[in-house]
Order: C-alpha cells, then structure tokens, then sequence
C-alpha cells in the first residue's frame, strides 16, 4: 500500500528500518508531473529493488528568475494514483520548508561537469540540482537512485556529487523513453502548443542527423553546424548544439584520450542539444555508436 511521507525524518526511518530488515530500496527522484519516462525508472527501480521511493518536489532552487518555477506543472494525487498502481512503497512529497528550513545557508556547488552548457545558460542551476539531490539522498537513504538519461549532464553531476561527497548510493542511468515521433518524454512537454509540439521534434531529428554524419565520417564542426540548423529550420532558438565527450563533456578530440599501454582509446561522443520552442526549454542528447 503506497504511503505518502512529507517529513524528511519520517522518511528516512521508515527506509532505515527497511534497509535493516535486508531489503534493498530503490529511489526514483521527481519533480512530478509523471510520464511514461518516470514509469520505466520505476519499474527498473521495482524490479532491481524490494521496495521503492519517488520523491515529487518541484525544486525552487534550481529555476531561474526568469523560468518556468509557476508553470511547472503539478499534479501530486494523480502521481500518486499512478504510483500506487506501479507498485511503489513510499512517496516523499516534502513542502519547500522541509527541504530548505528558515535560515538555511548551506549549499553543494559542484565544479566539472557543471561548468558548461545548462551550467552556463542557467547559472545557479547545478547548485540548485546538487543541493537538493544531496538532500533528497539524505531523506530517503537508498542502495540506488535511478535517473534519465534525457538529462545527461544533470546524471555527470549527480555522479560526481556522489563520489565526491562519499555519499553511499549506486547512481543508476537509464535510457531515455521518447514518443512515437521520437520526442524525448518531459513534464514540460505539457507546456507546448500544438504548433510547438509539431516544431520541438527538431530536437530528435537533429540527434538524428548528428549519429547519420558522424557514422558518414565527418567532421564535429560540421556535423554541429547541421544540427544547429535542423534546429532553425523549425524554428527553434539554440542554446547549444554540440559533440562532447560523454564522460567529462570536453571537446571531442580522440587524441585526448590514450590508454596506460600507449594506444589511443577513443572517448565515447555524445551529441547535446538545447533550445526553446515557443516560451517551453527543452533538451536532449544521443550517444553516438562507434565508428567501423
């Protein structure tokens, strides 16, 4: 029977005492407004784990003054009705004073991966992001968190909060769930217009057309240059559109990266891309296959 915690000490006895009964806890991060994207991590949370939490808890501290924070949508019974039918044990749904008591001044501000691409287009945000994941690791005391693959830097800098901070915890990346057109699944998805949902497969297609060039042989600089304009040609403002290595988010050069025994080991390439349709961001990235 799911039951639904505000507290974060509450929540974190109630998963202590699970953890010392033997079990293995499962914990699914959330901002609500779920999709068929949190429902994949969730299954692969249920079926890797005895019993499962999902945090909902729209984060202020991680939008700009400028974003979204008010029409991020919320829906918290009918997550939890899903929840309930998708096996889940707990939901920790805390109010912002929870999370953040009055007078709190401690923050988790992580450097790496952070420093680029939504690090510099939303200043604040990884710390927001790191922050409150720190805090929710806190709360809810799981063997594993699993995340989307979607949000691929935000999955670089939980991973490194984790090492870094020590915290005991296996970071768990799953694959992006799309729509049948290819869209990658998002709360914000909502937010979009007819006309901008039809515009925002832009994304996709040029993630698309970022594996075709780079498995044709071309160069990063030109394969950038066309996904920027498969972004503009459906009128998509860019923000980013880039081939980085998928572990660090470097510049893609394969001659950065050479083995202990002296020959090169090519760095895996991912492609990122961000822009805004209409008023709604939205991001995606692909991994892109090896080169025969």
């Amino acid at each position: 029977m799911l039951e639904i915690i505000s507290d974060p000490q509450s929540m974190r006895s109630e998963v202590l005492k699970a953890r010392a009964a033997g079990h293995r806890i499962g914990f699914v991060p959330t901002m609500g407004a779920l999709h068929a994207g949190h429902a994949s991590l969730v299954a692969r949370a249920v079926r890797e784990c005895e019993a499962v939490a999902v945090s909902i808890f729209v984060n202020p501290t991680q939008f700009g003054p400028a974003e979204d924070f008010e029409r991020y949508p919320r829906q918290l019974q009918a997550d939890c009705q899903l929840l309930n039918e998708w096996k889940v044990r707990w939901v920790f749904a805390p109010e912002a004073a929870a999370i953040y008591p009055p007078g709190a001044a401690t923050r988790v501000v992580v450097g790496g991966p952070a420093g680029c691409f939504e690090g510099e287009v939303r200043p604040g945000h990884f710390e927001g992001v790191a922050t409150v994941v720190c805090r929710l690791f806190l709360a809810v005391p799981a063997d594993a968190a699993y995340f989307g693959a979607k949000d691929w830097q935000q999955t670089l800098v939980v991973k490194r909060m984790v090492c870094d901070l020590g915290l005991a915890v296996d970071v768990v990346v799953c694959p992006t769930v799309r729509e049948p057109d290819g869209l990658a699944m998002s709360s914000r998805n909502a937010l979009l217009t007819p006309d901008e949902r039809h515009r925002a497969v832009a994304l996709f297609e040029s993630l698309c057309c970022a594996e075709r060039m780079w498995l044709a042989g071309f160069a990063v600089a030109g394969i950038e240059q066309a996904m920027r304009e498969a972004l503009q040609a459906r009128s998509v403002s860019v923000d980013y559109a880039v081939v980085v290595a998928a572990d660090s988010l470097e510049p893609y050069d394969a001659s950065l990266a050479v083995s202990q025994s002296g020959a090169k080991a090519l760095p895996v390439p991912v492609a990122l891309v961000a822009g805004r349709v209409g008023s709604t961001r939205l991001i995606d990235n692909r991994v892109l296959p090896a080169r025969t």
